[in-house]
Protein backbone atom coordinates (compact mmCIF):
# COMPACT_ATOMS: atom_id res chain seq x y z
CA UNK A 1 0.00 0.00 0.00
CA UNK A 2 1.60 3.51 -0.92
CA UNK A 3 1.63 5.96 2.15
CA UNK A 4 -0.17 9.31 1.24
CA UNK A 5 1.33 12.13 1.82
CA UNK A 6 -0.99 15.35 0.18
CA UNK A 7 1.56 18.39 -0.73
CA UNK A 8 -0.31 21.34 -1.55
CA UNK A 9 -0.95 22.41 -5.08
CA UNK A 10 2.24 24.67 -6.23
CA UNK A 11 4.91 23.02 -3.81
CA UNK A 12 7.86 22.83 -5.59
CA UNK A 13 9.59 18.73 -5.51
CA UNK A 14 12.69 17.79 -6.24
CA UNK A 15 12.93 14.40 -7.20
CA UNK A 16 15.66 12.39 -5.46
CA UNK A 17 14.85 9.48 -7.39
CA UNK A 18 12.44 8.58 -10.22
CA UNK A 19 10.33 5.00 -10.35
CA UNK A 20 8.34 3.34 -12.92
CA UNK A 21 5.13 2.17 -12.06
CA UNK A 22 3.46 1.10 -14.89
CA UNK A 23 5.31 -2.01 -16.16
CA UNK A 24 5.05 -5.25 -13.84
CA UNK A 25 7.83 -7.35 -15.08
CA UNK A 26 7.15 -10.98 -14.36
CA UNK A 27 7.92 -11.91 -10.41
CA UNK A 28 6.22 -8.23 -9.66
CA UNK A 29 9.38 -6.43 -10.49
CA UNK A 30 9.53 -2.99 -11.67
CA UNK A 31 12.56 -1.57 -13.74
CA UNK A 32 15.52 -0.29 -11.60
CA UNK A 33 14.73 3.42 -10.07
CA UNK A 34 17.27 5.71 -11.44
CA UNK A 35 18.62 8.41 -8.31
CA UNK A 36 19.26 11.61 -8.78
CA UNK A 37 22.77 13.63 -9.90
CA UNK A 38 23.92 14.03 -6.78
CA UNK A 39 25.67 17.33 -7.92
CA UNK A 40 22.52 18.63 -9.54
CA UNK A 41 20.64 17.77 -7.00
CA UNK A 42 22.96 19.89 -4.19
CA UNK A 43 22.64 22.65 -7.20
CA UNK A 44 18.56 22.24 -7.19
CA UNK A 45 18.42 22.51 -3.53
CA UNK A 46 20.56 25.81 -3.24
CA UNK A 47 18.50 27.21 -5.75
CA UNK A 48 15.22 25.76 -3.85
CA UNK A 49 16.04 25.47 -0.48
CA UNK A 50 12.35 25.33 0.55
CA UNK A 51 11.18 22.46 -1.67
CA UNK A 52 10.47 18.91 -0.86
CA UNK A 53 12.86 16.50 -1.74
CA UNK A 54 10.62 12.98 -2.94
CA UNK A 55 11.29 10.22 -5.09
CA UNK A 56 8.58 10.71 -8.25
CA UNK A 57 7.03 7.94 -9.38
CA UNK A 58 6.46 7.84 -13.42
CA UNK A 59 2.82 6.19 -14.53
CA UNK A 60 0.22 6.79 -17.42
CA UNK A 61 -2.70 6.96 -15.21
CA UNK A 62 -2.95 9.39 -12.23
CA UNK A 63 -3.28 7.74 -8.78
CA UNK A 64 -1.46 4.34 -10.15
CA UNK A 65 1.74 4.82 -8.53
CA UNK A 66 2.48 2.22 -5.71
CA UNK A 67 5.59 3.35 -4.79
CA UNK A 68 5.71 7.29 -4.28
CA UNK A 69 4.15 10.30 -2.87
CA UNK A 70 4.35 12.45 -6.29
CA UNK A 71 3.81 11.12 -9.35
CA UNK A 72 4.44 12.04 -12.87
CA UNK A 73 3.87 11.23 -16.68
CA UNK A 74 7.24 11.48 -18.20
CA UNK A 75 10.13 11.79 -16.19
CA UNK A 76 11.59 8.05 -15.63
CA UNK A 77 11.47 8.04 -19.90
CA UNK A 78 13.53 11.42 -19.64
CA UNK A 79 15.92 10.18 -17.19
CA UNK A 80 16.37 7.14 -18.35
CA UNK A 81 17.00 8.67 -21.88
CA UNK A 82 19.52 10.83 -19.66
CA UNK A 83 20.98 7.78 -17.79
CA UNK A 84 21.54 5.85 -21.19
CA UNK A 85 23.40 9.14 -23.16
CA UNK A 86 25.80 9.58 -20.19
CA UNK A 87 24.01 13.14 -19.41
CA UNK A 88 23.36 14.11 -15.77
CA UNK A 89 19.84 14.79 -14.95
CA UNK A 90 17.19 16.02 -12.76
CA UNK A 91 13.24 16.08 -12.24
CA UNK A 92 11.92 19.14 -10.62
CA UNK A 93 7.93 19.38 -10.40
CA UNK A 94 5.32 21.22 -9.03
CA UNK A 95 2.35 19.78 -7.74
CA UNK A 96 -0.97 20.68 -9.56
CA UNK A 97 -3.06 17.97 -7.76
CA UNK A 98 -3.02 15.33 -5.40
CA UNK A 99 -2.21 11.80 -6.69
CA UNK A 100 -5.31 10.25 -6.49
CA UNK A 101 -7.99 13.14 -8.01
CA UNK A 102 -8.69 12.20 -11.48
CA UNK A 103 -10.85 15.18 -12.18
CA UNK A 104 -8.59 17.59 -13.93
CA UNK A 105 -11.67 20.41 -12.86
CA UNK A 106 -10.02 20.30 -9.55
CA UNK A 107 -6.23 20.51 -10.61
CA UNK A 108 -4.32 23.98 -10.03
CA UNK A 109 -2.47 23.94 -13.43
CA UNK A 110 -2.04 27.71 -12.63
CA UNK A 111 -0.74 27.62 -9.11
CA UNK A 112 1.62 25.08 -10.59
CA UNK A 113 3.29 26.46 -13.25
CA UNK A 114 3.37 29.64 -11.90
CA UNK A 115 5.74 27.82 -9.06
CA UNK A 116 7.57 26.29 -11.79
CA UNK A 117 8.19 29.21 -13.56
CA UNK A 118 9.11 31.31 -10.74
CA UNK A 119 11.80 28.91 -9.67
CA UNK A 120 13.01 28.55 -12.91
CA UNK A 121 15.40 31.22 -13.44
CA UNK A 122 17.74 30.70 -10.24
CA UNK A 123 17.37 26.68 -11.16
CA UNK A 124 19.24 27.33 -14.57
CA UNK A 125 21.63 29.52 -12.83
CA UNK A 126 22.74 26.92 -10.40
CA UNK A 127 22.50 24.30 -12.74
CA UNK A 128 24.85 26.02 -14.89
CA UNK A 129 27.63 26.93 -12.17
CA UNK A 130 26.95 22.86 -11.63
CA UNK A 131 27.99 21.90 -15.03
CA UNK A 132 30.61 24.31 -15.95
Amino acid sequence: MRRTLALAPATLVIGTASHYDDLQLPGGRFPDPITADPALLAAALRACPHAEQRAIATSARVGASHTCDVEAMEGFGVLRAAALAGIPALEVRAISNHIEETDRAHWHFDAAFAAIKAATPALVAEIAQCVR
